[in-house]
């Protein structure tokens, strides 16, 4: 069985819709997530997910097999054995009766986790390289030139402009599949681009990541600015050309 293909059309639609699929992760052979995703650059999300969740970093997955099925596609990592047991053990950590307060708790303290924090320094650019940074991530999104219905993650470094560019019908799958991606470039030398609003989600992935800098098409949310600040990100958002506000690290941006 095939991938699926990223756009579709539709008797009553005027261009072709973007695909979304259900995408299992499953970790040697437990499934930890299902999400709605694009069906495309999925051994990249693998990576990317696996990293900015905190379940593998790159060196402890031993390989990924994308298997299609007839309700969606198995994503299936195998990993090293004391990585598989560490997140067995977090499954079951998450059992229990309904209204249990622990469970509760836990999930409410992996929602608002506590991030690294960002070391001082690394890349400045200038509000003319935002601007060139954001006109080339635009310009680089084939799926959404198609169906105008997809979120873009890119990543753009001084000197070497735009590295990688991932789309997805979800923004944090975009970015996992961005980090992921960047298996040759070091994140802590550029700045992570989005066209989206920028969420809580998103400043926590930046972070796990590394990168120093994160840039949004949209405005941030309050709880995305607290978190950029208190991890010493920097947070450019919204970057248009009519209006570009450094909400954040102002150390990073010139001009």
């Amino acid at each position: 069985m095939t991938l699926p293909p990223t756009a579709r059309t539709h008797p009553g639609a005027h261009n072709p819709l973007a695909a979304e699929v259900a995408v299992a992760l499953t970790y040697n052979g437990s499934t930890e997530a299902v999400l709605m995703a694009t069906p495309a650059d999925l051994e990249d999300f693998a990576y990317g997910f696996s990293l900015t969740e905190g379940l593998a970093r790159r060196e402890e997955i031993e390989r990924v097999e994308i298997v299609p099925t007839e309700l969606g596609i198995d994503v299936q990592l195998w990993v090293h054995e004391a990585v598989a047991a560490r997140l067995a053990a977090r499954r079951r950590a998450r059992v229990g009766p309904v209204g249990c307060g622990l469970c509760g708790i836990e999930t409410l303290a992996e929602a608002m986790r506590q991030l690294p924090g960002i070391a001082p320094g690394g890349p400045s650019l200038s509000r003319a390289d935002i601007e060139a940074a954001m006109e080339a991530l635009s310009a680089a999104q084939p799926i959404r030139e198609v169906t105008r219905a997809t979120h873009a993650a890119g990543f753009w470094s001084p000197g070497r402009g735009l590295v990688a560019v991932r789309e997805d019908v979800g923004r944090h799958n975009a970015l996992d599949k961005l980090a992921g991606a960047l298996r040759g470039a070091e994140p802590r030398e550029g700045a992570v681009l989005m066209t989206s609003r920028i969420s809580l989600d998103l400043v926590q992935k930046c972070t796990v990541l590394g990168a120093p800098i994160l840039i949004g098409v949209s405005a941030p949310t309050a709880a995305a600015a607290e978190a950029a600040e208190a991890a010493g990100l920097t947070l450019v958002a919204p970057a248009r050309t009519s209006r570009l506000e450094v909400l954040t690290g102002a150390a990073r941006i010139t001009g």
